[in-house]
Protein backbone atom coordinates (compact mmCIF):
# COMPACT_ATOMS: atom_id res chain seq x y z
CA UNK A 1 0.00 0.00 0.00
CA UNK A 2 1.15 3.48 -1.30
CA UNK A 3 1.21 5.96 2.57
CA UNK A 4 -1.47 8.84 1.39
CA UNK A 5 1.27 11.16 2.07
CA UNK A 6 3.28 10.20 -0.83
CA UNK A 7 0.70 10.34 -3.37
CA UNK A 8 -0.50 14.08 -5.26
CA UNK A 9 -2.22 15.09 -7.85
CA UNK A 10 -0.61 18.26 -10.30
CA UNK A 11 -3.16 19.83 -12.69
CA UNK A 12 -2.41 22.18 -14.95
CA UNK A 13 -4.19 25.04 -17.64
CA UNK A 14 -1.14 26.48 -19.69
CA UNK A 15 -0.95 29.89 -21.69
CA UNK A 16 -1.99 27.51 -24.85
CA UNK A 17 -5.90 28.00 -23.48
CA UNK A 18 -6.71 23.91 -24.57
CA UNK A 19 -7.57 22.42 -21.32
CA UNK A 20 -6.22 20.73 -18.44
CA UNK A 21 -3.29 18.05 -17.71
CA UNK A 22 -3.75 16.45 -14.67
CA UNK A 23 -1.71 13.78 -13.31
CA UNK A 24 -1.74 11.42 -9.90
CA UNK A 25 2.23 11.09 -8.83
CA UNK A 26 3.54 8.68 -6.37
CA UNK A 27 7.00 10.47 -4.46
CA UNK A 28 7.15 7.39 -1.99
CA UNK A 29 10.75 6.97 -4.49
CA UNK A 30 13.68 9.25 -5.69
CA UNK A 31 12.26 9.98 -8.95
CA UNK A 32 8.48 10.79 -9.27
CA UNK A 33 6.43 7.95 -10.31
CA UNK A 34 3.15 8.68 -12.42
CA UNK A 35 -0.03 6.48 -11.16
CA UNK A 36 -2.70 7.85 -13.68
CA UNK A 37 -2.80 10.80 -16.35
CA UNK A 38 -5.88 12.29 -17.13
CA UNK A 39 -6.97 15.42 -18.79
CA UNK A 40 -9.89 17.61 -20.46
CA UNK A 41 -10.26 19.93 -23.28
CA UNK A 42 -11.79 23.30 -22.62
CA UNK A 43 -15.31 24.29 -24.20
CA UNK A 44 -14.47 26.76 -27.27
CA UNK A 45 -16.91 29.24 -25.47
CA UNK A 46 -14.65 28.79 -22.05
CA UNK A 47 -11.78 29.60 -24.28
CA UNK A 48 -13.42 32.43 -25.36
CA UNK A 49 -13.57 33.41 -21.98
CA UNK A 50 -10.49 33.12 -21.11
CA UNK A 51 -8.76 35.21 -24.03
CA UNK A 52 -10.74 37.89 -23.39
CA UNK A 53 -10.29 37.99 -19.88
CA UNK A 54 -6.59 38.44 -20.93
CA UNK A 55 -7.58 41.99 -21.96
CA UNK A 56 -9.37 45.22 -19.87
CA UNK A 57 -12.75 44.85 -20.90
CA UNK A 58 -16.45 45.46 -18.99
CA UNK A 59 -17.19 43.63 -16.10
CA UNK A 60 -13.97 41.99 -15.85
CA UNK A 61 -14.43 41.29 -12.15
CA UNK A 62 -17.92 39.70 -12.66
CA UNK A 63 -16.76 37.77 -15.36
CA UNK A 64 -13.31 36.46 -14.02
CA UNK A 65 -14.75 35.11 -10.71
CA UNK A 66 -17.27 32.90 -12.96
CA UNK A 67 -14.56 31.81 -14.89
CA UNK A 68 -12.52 31.15 -11.89
CA UNK A 69 -15.53 29.03 -10.43
CA UNK A 70 -15.85 27.25 -13.58
CA UNK A 71 -12.23 26.37 -14.07
CA UNK A 72 -12.48 24.76 -10.13
CA UNK A 73 -15.25 22.59 -11.81
CA UNK A 74 -13.26 21.55 -14.78
CA UNK A 75 -10.18 20.81 -12.65
CA UNK A 76 -12.47 18.99 -9.85
CA UNK A 77 -13.91 16.84 -13.55
CA UNK A 78 -9.82 15.66 -13.77
CA UNK A 79 -9.53 14.96 -9.87
CA UNK A 80 -12.26 12.47 -10.24
CA UNK A 81 -11.08 10.90 -13.54
CA UNK A 82 -7.72 10.45 -11.59
CA UNK A 83 -9.38 8.99 -8.82
CA UNK A 84 -11.68 6.61 -10.72
CA UNK A 85 -8.90 5.26 -13.01
CA UNK A 86 -6.99 4.89 -9.95
CA UNK A 87 -8.86 3.46 -7.89
CA UNK A 88 -7.56 5.83 -5.00
CA UNK A 89 -9.88 7.26 -2.93
CA UNK A 90 -9.83 10.86 -2.12
CA UNK A 91 -8.47 10.90 1.66
CA UNK A 92 -4.85 9.08 0.38
CA UNK A 93 -3.94 11.88 -1.76
CA UNK A 94 -2.35 14.56 0.30
CA UNK A 95 -3.16 17.91 -1.75
CA UNK A 96 -3.44 18.92 -5.08
CA UNK A 97 -1.19 21.46 -6.86
CA UNK A 98 -3.20 23.76 -9.28
CA UNK A 99 -1.67 26.22 -10.50
CA UNK A 100 -4.63 28.29 -12.06
CA UNK A 101 -5.13 29.77 -15.56
CA UNK A 102 -2.94 33.29 -15.83
CA UNK A 103 -4.49 36.15 -17.03
CA UNK A 104 -2.17 38.87 -16.15
CA UNK A 105 1.46 38.61 -15.68
CA UNK A 106 3.28 41.68 -14.98
CA UNK A 107 5.86 41.21 -12.77
CA UNK A 108 7.91 45.08 -11.66
CA UNK A 109 5.54 47.11 -12.91
CA UNK A 110 3.34 49.56 -11.49
CA UNK A 111 4.64 49.92 -7.73
CA UNK A 112 6.76 50.59 -5.79
CA UNK A 113 8.72 53.89 -4.86
CA UNK A 114 12.97 53.68 -5.31
CA UNK A 115 12.99 57.16 -3.35
CA UNK A 116 11.65 55.40 -0.10
CA UNK A 117 13.28 52.08 -0.95
CA UNK A 118 10.07 50.54 -1.74
CA UNK A 119 10.77 48.58 -4.69
CA UNK A 120 8.47 47.40 -7.43
CA UNK A 121 6.49 43.90 -7.32
CA UNK A 122 4.45 44.11 -9.89
CA UNK A 123 1.74 41.64 -10.32
CA UNK A 124 0.65 38.15 -11.34
CA UNK A 125 -2.79 37.10 -11.54
CA UNK A 126 -3.95 33.00 -12.02
CA UNK A 127 -7.75 33.09 -12.34
CA UNK A 128 -8.69 30.25 -9.97
CA UNK A 129 -11.07 28.56 -7.04
CA UNK A 130 -8.76 26.59 -4.57
CA UNK A 131 -11.46 27.06 -2.17
CA UNK A 132 -13.92 25.58 -4.24
CA UNK A 133 -11.93 22.58 -5.87
CA UNK A 134 -11.21 21.98 -1.69
CA UNK A 135 -15.12 21.56 -1.48
CA UNK A 136 -15.82 19.52 -4.52
CA UNK A 137 -13.27 17.22 -4.31
CA UNK A 138 -12.39 16.67 -0.59
CA UNK A 139 -8.43 17.13 -0.83
CA UNK A 140 -6.24 19.95 0.24
CA UNK A 141 -5.42 22.02 -2.33
CA UNK A 142 -2.23 24.08 -2.66
CA UNK A 143 -2.24 27.11 -5.38
CA UNK A 144 -1.05 30.96 -5.77
CA UNK A 145 2.54 29.61 -6.67
CA UNK A 146 3.27 33.28 -8.21
CA UNK A 147 2.53 35.13 -5.23
CA UNK A 148 5.31 34.43 -2.95
CA UNK A 149 7.83 34.94 -5.25
CA UNK A 150 6.98 38.54 -6.23
CA UNK A 151 7.02 39.87 -3.40
CA UNK A 152 10.75 39.19 -3.06
CA UNK A 153 11.62 40.69 -6.15
CA UNK A 154 11.24 37.60 -8.21
CA UNK A 155 9.53 37.24 -11.45
CA UNK A 156 7.34 35.28 -10.18
CA UNK A 157 8.15 33.14 -13.22
CA UNK A 158 9.33 30.40 -14.48
CA UNK A 159 8.86 27.74 -11.32
CA UNK A 160 9.74 24.53 -13.08
CA UNK A 161 13.58 24.66 -13.91
CA UNK A 162 13.93 23.25 -9.82
CA UNK A 163 11.51 20.64 -10.48
CA UNK A 164 13.34 19.94 -13.60
CA UNK A 165 16.87 20.02 -12.20
CA UNK A 166 15.19 17.16 -9.60
CA UNK A 167 14.05 14.78 -12.52
CA UNK A 168 16.18 15.97 -15.37
CA UNK A 169 19.22 17.16 -14.39
CA UNK A 170 22.64 15.22 -14.89
CA UNK A 171 25.75 15.28 -12.57
CA UNK A 172 28.41 16.59 -14.93
CA UNK A 173 26.53 17.53 -17.91
CA UNK A 174 25.13 20.43 -19.20
CA UNK A 175 21.44 19.95 -20.13
CA UNK A 176 18.62 22.02 -21.55
CA UNK A 177 15.38 21.42 -21.11
CA UNK A 178 12.67 23.33 -23.07
CA UNK A 179 9.25 23.90 -22.52
CA UNK A 180 6.85 24.46 -25.51
CA UNK A 181 3.62 25.97 -24.33
CA UNK A 182 2.32 28.78 -25.17
CA UNK A 183 5.05 30.16 -24.32
CA UNK A 184 8.65 28.94 -24.74
CA UNK A 185 10.80 28.53 -21.54
CA UNK A 186 14.00 26.78 -20.94
CA UNK A 187 15.79 25.84 -18.20
CA UNK A 188 19.46 25.81 -17.81
CA UNK A 189 20.89 22.50 -15.74
CA UNK A 190 24.65 23.15 -15.40
CA UNK A 191 27.18 20.72 -15.44
CA UNK A 192 28.01 22.06 -11.84
CA UNK A 193 24.96 21.70 -10.46
CA UNK A 194 23.68 25.78 -11.02
CA UNK A 195 20.19 25.60 -12.13
CA UNK A 196 19.44 28.64 -14.63
CA UNK A 197 15.91 29.19 -16.08
CA UNK A 198 13.74 32.22 -18.41
CA UNK A 199 10.54 32.43 -20.68
CA UNK A 200 12.47 32.93 -24.25
CA UNK A 201 9.39 33.87 -26.06
CA UNK A 202 6.37 33.00 -27.90
CA UNK A 203 5.72 29.38 -28.94
CA UNK A 204 2.20 27.59 -29.29
CA UNK A 205 -0.05 30.77 -28.72
CA UNK A 206 1.11 32.51 -31.75
CA UNK A 207 0.73 29.37 -33.80
CA UNK A 208 -2.42 28.34 -32.45
CA UNK A 209 -3.71 31.66 -33.31
CA UNK A 210 -3.18 31.54 -36.55
CA UNK A 211 -3.58 28.67 -37.25
CA UNK A 212 -6.69 28.91 -35.65
CA UNK A 213 -7.91 32.47 -38.29
CA UNK A 214 -7.02 31.21 -41.21
CA UNK A 215 -7.59 26.91 -41.46
CA UNK A 216 -10.23 27.01 -38.57
CA UNK A 217 -8.13 24.29 -36.57
CA UNK A 218 -7.50 24.47 -33.03
CA UNK A 219 -3.45 24.04 -33.75
CA UNK A 220 -1.11 22.45 -36.45
CA UNK A 221 -1.07 19.08 -35.96
CA UNK A 222 2.57 17.92 -36.72
CA UNK A 223 3.66 21.14 -37.88
CA UNK A 224 2.24 20.26 -41.51
CA UNK A 225 0.90 23.58 -42.61
CA UNK A 226 3.42 25.56 -41.52
CA UNK A 227 5.97 22.81 -43.50
CA UNK A 228 4.10 23.27 -46.33
CA UNK A 229 4.68 27.28 -46.59
CA UNK A 230 8.03 29.39 -47.06
CA UNK A 231 9.12 31.35 -44.09
CA UNK A 232 9.84 34.71 -44.84
CA UNK A 233 12.97 36.22 -43.78
CA UNK A 234 12.02 40.17 -44.27
CA UNK A 235 9.20 39.04 -41.50
CA UNK A 236 12.00 37.10 -39.40
CA UNK A 237 14.13 39.66 -38.74
CA UNK A 238 11.52 41.96 -38.05
CA UNK A 239 9.91 39.41 -35.49
CA UNK A 240 13.51 39.05 -34.36
CA UNK A 241 13.90 42.23 -32.91
CA UNK A 242 11.27 42.33 -31.06
CA UNK A 243 13.01 44.31 -27.51
CA UNK A 244 11.97 41.69 -24.90
CA UNK A 245 14.05 38.87 -26.68
CA UNK A 246 17.39 40.98 -26.13
CA UNK A 247 16.50 41.04 -22.20
CA UNK A 248 19.03 39.65 -20.06
CA UNK A 249 17.40 37.08 -17.54
CA UNK A 250 15.94 36.74 -15.26
CA UNK A 251 12.53 37.69 -17.18
CA UNK A 252 9.22 36.23 -18.03
CA UNK A 253 6.38 36.67 -20.49
CA UNK A 254 3.13 35.23 -21.41
CA UNK A 255 -0.08 36.85 -23.53
CA UNK A 256 0.35 40.31 -21.71
CA UNK A 257 2.59 40.99 -24.58
CA UNK A 258 2.94 38.09 -27.06
CA UNK A 259 -0.97 38.36 -28.35
CA UNK A 260 -3.47 38.47 -31.47
CA UNK A 261 -2.59 42.90 -30.98
CA UNK A 262 1.18 42.17 -31.10
CA UNK A 263 0.80 39.83 -34.23
CA UNK A 264 -0.99 42.70 -35.81
CA UNK A 265 1.29 45.03 -35.36
CA UNK A 266 4.40 42.85 -36.67
CA UNK A 267 2.53 41.78 -39.77
CA UNK A 268 1.38 45.30 -40.70
CA UNK A 269 4.21 46.03 -43.36
CA UNK A 270 3.31 42.45 -44.91
CA UNK A 271 -0.82 42.52 -45.39
CA UNK A 272 0.25 40.81 -48.96
CA UNK A 273 1.51 37.75 -47.11
CA UNK A 274 0.18 34.62 -47.70
CA UNK A 275 -0.94 33.03 -44.65
CA UNK A 276 1.03 29.59 -44.80
CA UNK A 277 4.26 31.57 -45.24
CA UNK A 278 3.05 33.58 -42.13
CA UNK A 279 2.57 30.15 -40.04
CA UNK A 280 5.95 28.84 -41.72
CA UNK A 281 7.75 32.16 -40.57
CA UNK A 282 6.36 31.70 -37.14
CA UNK A 283 7.47 28.43 -36.69
CA UNK A 284 10.72 29.12 -37.86
CA UNK A 285 11.13 32.22 -35.14
CA UNK A 286 10.15 30.06 -32.32
CA UNK A 287 12.62 27.83 -33.30
CA UNK A 288 15.48 30.50 -33.35
CA UNK A 289 14.45 32.30 -30.63
CA UNK A 290 14.92 28.90 -28.30
CA UNK A 291 17.93 28.02 -30.50
CA UNK A 292 19.73 31.18 -29.72
CA UNK A 293 18.64 31.04 -26.42
CA UNK A 294 20.47 27.84 -26.06
CA UNK A 295 23.56 28.73 -27.65
CA UNK A 296 23.84 31.44 -25.38
CA UNK A 297 22.56 30.08 -22.29
CA UNK A 298 23.65 26.78 -21.90
CA UNK A 299 26.79 26.11 -23.67
CA UNK A 300 28.13 23.06 -23.97
CA UNK A 301 24.74 21.19 -23.60
CA UNK A 302 24.58 17.76 -26.00
CA UNK A 303 20.78 17.39 -25.02
CA UNK A 304 17.75 19.50 -25.14
CA UNK A 305 14.64 17.55 -23.69
CA UNK A 306 11.73 19.00 -25.39
CA UNK A 307 8.14 18.76 -23.59
CA UNK A 308 4.96 21.16 -23.52
CA UNK A 309 2.46 20.38 -26.65
CA UNK A 310 5.21 21.84 -29.14
CA UNK A 311 7.13 18.88 -28.80
CA UNK A 312 4.50 16.77 -30.68
CA UNK A 313 4.68 19.62 -33.31
CA UNK A 314 6.73 18.20 -35.98
CA UNK A 315 8.07 19.98 -38.33
CA UNK A 316 9.03 22.33 -35.13
CA UNK A 317 10.97 20.15 -33.50
CA UNK A 318 12.96 19.26 -37.34
CA UNK A 319 13.44 23.13 -37.59
CA UNK A 320 15.38 23.20 -33.42
CA UNK A 321 17.20 20.33 -34.87
CA UNK A 322 18.17 22.35 -37.86
CA UNK A 323 19.64 25.40 -35.85
CA UNK A 324 21.29 23.49 -33.07
CA UNK A 325 23.55 20.74 -35.00
CA UNK A 326 25.67 19.06 -32.48
CA UNK A 327 22.95 18.70 -29.76
CA UNK A 328 20.37 16.30 -29.75
CA UNK A 329 16.89 17.85 -29.83
CA UNK A 330 14.49 14.62 -27.96
CA UNK A 331 11.25 14.94 -26.46
CA UNK A 332 10.58 14.66 -22.61
CA UNK A 333 9.33 10.88 -23.75
CA UNK A 334 12.39 9.67 -23.99
CA UNK A 335 13.41 11.16 -20.45
CA UNK A 336 11.04 9.37 -18.10
CA UNK A 337 7.44 11.86 -18.75
CA UNK A 338 5.26 12.44 -22.09
CA UNK A 339 5.84 16.09 -23.05
CA UNK A 340 1.92 16.99 -21.71
CA UNK A 341 2.72 15.19 -18.09
CA UNK A 342 5.73 17.31 -17.65
CA UNK A 343 4.57 20.91 -16.05
CA UNK A 344 1.46 18.83 -14.47
CA UNK A 345 3.99 16.75 -12.48
CA UNK A 346 6.32 19.92 -11.19
CA UNK A 347 2.93 21.42 -9.67
CA UNK A 348 2.39 18.09 -7.72
CA UNK A 349 6.16 18.53 -6.92
CA UNK A 350 5.29 22.39 -6.06
CA UNK A 351 2.60 20.93 -3.76
CA UNK A 352 4.50 18.80 -2.12
CA UNK A 353 7.70 21.42 -1.34
CA UNK A 354 4.83 23.48 -0.34
CA UNK A 355 3.20 21.06 2.53
CA UNK A 356 6.90 20.36 3.66
CA UNK A 357 7.66 23.80 4.04
CA UNK A 358 10.87 23.37 1.70
CA UNK A 359 10.80 26.15 -0.92
CA UNK A 360 9.62 26.19 -4.17
CA UNK A 361 11.50 28.91 -6.43
CA UNK A 362 14.86 29.58 -7.13
CA UNK A 363 16.62 32.78 -7.13
CA UNK A 364 18.93 32.54 -9.73
CA UNK A 365 16.09 31.93 -12.08
CA UNK A 366 13.43 34.33 -10.76
CA UNK A 367 15.74 37.14 -9.53
CA UNK A 368 14.05 36.80 -5.96
CA UNK A 369 15.82 38.01 -2.97
CA UNK A 370 16.26 34.09 -1.55
CA UNK A 371 14.77 30.95 -1.49
CA UNK A 372 10.93 30.91 -0.33
CA UNK A 373 8.26 28.19 0.39
CA UNK A 374 5.69 29.08 -2.43
CA UNK A 375 1.90 28.77 -2.78
CA UNK A 376 -1.30 28.76 0.02
CA UNK A 377 -3.10 26.08 1.43
CA UNK A 378 -6.70 25.24 1.09
CA UNK A 379 -7.86 22.23 3.46
CA UNK A 380 -10.45 20.25 2.24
Amino acid sequence: MTFASSLYIGLMSGTSLDGVDGVLVDFSQEKPSLVRVESCKFAPDFIETLAALQHPGDNELHRAALAANALARVYAQVVYALLAGSGVAAHEVRAIGAHGQTVRHRPGEFDGDAARGVPATGYTLQLNNPALLAELTGIDVVADFRSRDLAAGGQGAPLVPAFHQAVFGRAGQTIGVLNLGGIANLSVLAHDGAVGGFDCGPANGLLDLWCQRHIGQPFDRVGAWAASGTPLAALLSHLLAEPYLAKAPPKSTGRDLFNADWLARQLQPFTGARPVDVQATLTEFTAQVCANDVRQHAAGALTLIVCGGGAYNTHLMQRLQAALPGVAVESSALHGLAPLEVEATAFAWLARQTLHREPGNLPSVTGARGARVLGAIWPA
